[in-house]
């Protein structure tokens, strides 16, 4: 195994290129790690990087870690290029890519392999310092001045601050594949008034990526919904299992699927919609309450940037929808309380809201909920 540390920066990334190519045509398999995460050595350690690796393996993508320790999803070069060829063949073709989110997590390392399939080589956004809008338009007219199409990978967050800086760049790309996180509604919109060609995409490690674009599974990806509606994967895309973890494997990949945390349904033209993750259903008073679709409510409000809501114990209800969000202008905690009864009725309103000026993230756009549990727990409302 070859740890690769990466920091975004345009170096760092040009070696986890080299060594991922490598594990493409037989060699070693990568673990990317990025430096700059205060886990990154105990994620490394956890991948106990001097014992052997799974037969046909890559490259191991490590998880957030947020609900427990780390687990490593085993990807094979097969895989990989399956995600690969098949979201080409979606967006109408191979095309220039520029890299814009982390190279360690699966977005920002299938940009790379992307790349290689088109003879190309990605334009960088530096992220060493964090995302800048400044420095994603810089690199994005390079990559725009060569031949096309043009195509990046983007996460919620990410798209809203280029929107927020004006950046002209966004428009011009072929098309922007939305991941990490659910893409707003309200976000939506407004890209598209913005003219951004923008693909919301749903996937994760053990998919190699994205593998149901705008709620349509890629070429050869099957989806299904199992029990409780928890949302099963199948095809070429799928990773072999987790590093070292028998039983996790043996959980989650049962004979040629493998069993998502998150929870679906079909809608009525066919697509995919993306309720939440299993463990984000809210049991309060006996109603099952979606916290994906609260965070969903709340950001309808024309004052909220971002939302997150959890369940919390409560001695009365079992759990209590609790949220936190981030706002543009000073907004009281009851008016956004009505917006989500108007919408959801009384069970899924908020019963504590603390409004905060960013979110905790943990990976790419993602809301770290462990973090929004403890903050709940601390704080009472307040506007």
């Amino acid at each position: 195994m070859r740890v690769i540390a990466s920091d975004g920066s345009a170096e760092s990334v040009a070696e986890l290129t080299r060594a991922v190519l490598a594990a493409l045509d037989g060699g070693p398999a990568v673990l990317p790690l990025d430096p700059r995460n205060p886990a990154a050595e105990s994620v490394r350690a956890a991948m106990r990087p001097d014992e052997p690796v799974e037969p046909d393996t890559a490259v191991i993508i490590t998880t957030s870690g947020s609900t427990g320790r780390p687990k490593g999803t085993l990807l094979s070069a097969r895989a990989l290029l399956a995600s690969a060829h098949a979201t080409h063949a979606r967006l109408g073709g191979a095309g220039r890519w520029l890299l814009a989110t982390p190279p360690g997590y699966i977005g920002g390392l299938q940009v790379l392999v992307r790349s290689h399939l088109a003879g190309t080589t990605p334009g960088v956004v530096d992220l060493s310092r964090g995302f800048r809008p400044d420095a994603f338009a810089d690199a994005a007219r390079e990559v725009l001045s060569a031949s096309g199409p043009h195509y990046t990978a983007l996460v919620p967050t990410q798209l809203a601050r280029l929107l927020d800086a004006g950046c002209a760049e966004v428009a011009r790309f072929d098309a922007i594949v939305l991941g990490g996180a659910a893409c707003p509604d309200a976000l939506r919109r407004r890209a598209e008034a913005a003219g951004v060609s923008l693909v919301p995409s749903y996937g994760m490690s053990e998919t190699a990526s994205g593998c149901v674009y705008d709620g349509v599974p890629l070429d050869g990806v099957r989806v299904r919904l199992g029990a409780d509606d928890r949302i099963e994967v199948s095809g070429p895309v799928l990773a072999h299992g987790y590093h070292l973890d028998a039983q996790a494997t043996a959980e989650a990949f049962v004979d040629g699927w493998f069993r998502t945390s998150d929870v679906g349904r079909w809608s009525d033209d066919g697509r995919l919609q993306v309720l939440g993750r299993v463990d984000d259903m809210i049991n309060t008073g006996g109603v099952k309450v979606p916290a994906r679709q609260v965070e969903d409510a709340l950001l309808r409000h024309p004052a909220v940037r971002a939302a997150g809501v959890v369940g919390l114990p409560d001695p009365e209800w079992g759990q209590r929808v609790a949220a936190v969000v981030s706002t543009s202008d000073d907004v009281a905690v009851d008016a956004l309380r009505e917006t989500v009864r108007a919408e959801l009725g009384a069970a899924a309103t908020p019963k504590q809201v603390s409004v905060v000026d960013e979110l905790p993230l943990i990976g790419p756009g993602k809301v770290d909920r462990s973090a929004l549990r403890r903050l709940l727990l601390g704080h009472v409302d307040h506007a």
